[in-house]
């Protein structure tokens, strides 16, 4: 669906040229993002070092040098493995429940 092609299927040629015209398509990476991993990490940041109040500036600074040093010793990675059990689970809400006529 992400593809001009899409749009040629869908519209007649010059009303998908139209609006080709006035999309501006941004394509990620199959396995996610640099502003995913980016988010991913700074949430880390949040849980691991900045979890309680750090009362001046200075002290803020060596701790995230400190964090950032380990994070880039560790070669720490982003997991992007989500099976389809794992969003069953996690997202159960957003599926649809069928019953039968007899419920």
């Amino acid at each position: 669906t992400h593809k001009p092609a899409s749009l040629y299927k869908r519209y007649p040629a010059d009303e998908a040229r139209r609006i080709m015209k006035r999309l501006e398509i941004h394509y990620t990476p199959k396995h996610g993002s640099w502003l995913d991993i980016a988010e991913i990490e700074l949430n880390v940041m949040t849980r691991q070092c900045l979890n309680r109040r750090i009362d001046h500036i200075s002290n803020l600074r060596k701790e995230l040098s400190a964090w950032e040093v380990e994070r880039n010793t560790v070669a720490a990675k982003v997991n992007w493995q989500f099976r389809t059990e794992d969003a069953r689970i996690k997202l159960n809400s957003l599926y649809p429940t069928f019953t039968t006529a007899s419920e």
